[in-house]
């Protein structure tokens, strides 16, 4: 292996956290702000990207690709220092499942949504993917922009809700929201598809698009995206009601009293 072989242990059920186990002289690197315990004998470092660039233009060209996907200029690189096995612990930014993924058992790269990255095994590369298709940058919830993540180390991604794994077939299709992608392996084809029908356009609430995700390859998708809690709190705390998706909405809270 080319990056660094942890171990690992997850605790919690909906607000969960990652120990990993760290011999000496190993390494992991994390978001900042994922951050939430480590034993003593680890020294924690921040650099530009990922950690595995040489020379200053390197580092500063990868930091520029990590903020085009809305993330931090910076990583965190904690190692062991000690000459005893040494725990660092990580914790998602919100309610969801924390996903482990050893990349070796996944072509060596898997390609996620811009902000499901926590940490990963010192040597796994995180940067960018152009999504290739006008219609997948241009509609898809994901954005033209998505992260990627290449080595054969392990690599933690966290999501909103429940998790549910896809092994999708060659040539096997699933249908799903764009902001319910967690992640995909790299062999599985990204498009965007228009919903169709004014009626399911206007008063679905669903948007007009959803992705479509070709086989072969593996799919994570999650329950509840953090775009869609966020929308309903605001859309409370604004006054408005549970139908919001629905044009009618507006009336029902003047016709309760609840628009006046």
């Amino acid at each position: 292996m080319k990056n660094h072989e942890i171990d690992f242990k997850l605790s919690g059920e909906e607000m969960q956290c990652v120990e990993i186990e760290l011999d000496p002289q190993e390494a992991v690197i994390a978001e900042p702000g994922s951050f939430m315990m480590m034993t003593e004998g680890i020294e924690m470092q921040t650099l530009f990207g990922d950690g595995n660039e040489t020379g200053f233009m390197s580092k500063l060209f990868s930091a520029g690709k990590r903020l085009l996907t809305g993330e931090n200029l910076f990583m965190t690189v904690y190692t062991n220092m000690s000459s005893q096995k040494r725990q660092v612990s990580f914790a998602a930014p919100y309610a969801g499942k924390i996903i482990p993924m050893d990349l070796s058992k996944l072509g060596d790269k898997i390609i996620c949504q811009k902000d499901s990255f926590l940490c990963a095994a010192k040597g796994v590369s995180v940067g960018i993917e152009f999504q290739k298709k006008l219609g997948t940058g241009l509609f898809g919830g994901e954005g033209f922009i998505m992260q990627k993540l290449e080595g054969d180390g392990m690599a933690f991604v966290h999501s909103g809700g429940h998790v549910i794994e896809k092994n999708l077939m060659p040539g096997e299709i699933l249908k799903v929201d764009t902001g319910c992608i967690v992640a995909f392996t790299s062999s599985v084809d990204y498009d965007i598809q228009f919903v169709g029908g004014i009626k399911n356009t206007l008063f679905g609430g669903e948007g007009m698009f959803y992705a479509s995700l070709r086989g072969p390859g593996k799919v994570w998708i999650q329950t509840l995206p953090i775009s869609r809690l966020a929308g309903r709190i605001l859309a409370y705390g604004t006054g408005r009601r549970k139908e919001e998706g629905s044009i009618l909405g507006g009336l029902g809270n003047i016709l309760d009293g609840d628009g006046i």
